[in-house]
């Protein structure tokens, strides 16, 4: 399926990928501080309809 040299490489890209973005992250939570206030409720509110249209699909199904 895969090779043992693929397989490493796969490890070691997630790993390194994984770091460079909790480094940018970090480096920019101030701004995500500023610019993203309100999103925690449009993500709420997003769940919520999705919840709410899997319930009427299992109550009218």
């Amino acid at each position: 399926m895969f090779s043992k040299g693929q397989i490493i490489f796969g490890i070691i890209f997630f790993i390194v990928f994984s770091i460079i973005i909790g480094y940018t992250y970090r480096r920019d939570l101030k701004l995500h501080k500023k610019f993203y206030k309100g999103s925690f409720w449009v993500l709420i509110a997003f769940i919520g309809f999705i919840a709410l249209v899997s319930a009427i699909k299992f109550l009218f199904a």
